[in-house]
């Protein structure tokens, strides 16, 4: 771990929001979150962070550097921002509730 002290709005702050697609939803099946995260975490930040938040056992961190994209709109072109993606895999009997029952 770090040495520098993180206060819990920063490590609130890291965790943008879950990646929901269909293949991360496969990935919940096998104990596997994707999240995007700040550019500049890293995995031991990150790792903080998700016990934090969702008071569970991190078992390990994957991440990724997702590229910008090209997007047109009729004559205009545009980009899509790029973003950090986290795959977090949890321990066994640990498990976050990315669908909560209203």
């Amino acid at each position: 771990m770090t040495n520098k002290k993180y206060s819990e709005e920063q490590l609130i702050e890291l965790i943008k929001y879950p990646l929901l697609t269909d293949k991360t939803t496969k990935l919940i099946e096998e104990n596997q979150y994707s999240f995007a995260v700040s550019k500049k975490a890293n995995k031991s930040l990150i790792k903080m962070a998700i016990e934090y938040i969702f008071q569970v056992k991190v078992k390990n961190i994957n991440t990724s550097n997702q590229p910008d994209k090209k997007r047109r709109v009729g004559k205009f072109i545009g980009r899509k921002s790029s973003y950090k993606k986290a795959i977090v895999t949890l321990h066994d009997g640990n498990t976050i509730n990315l669908f909560p029952e209203n």
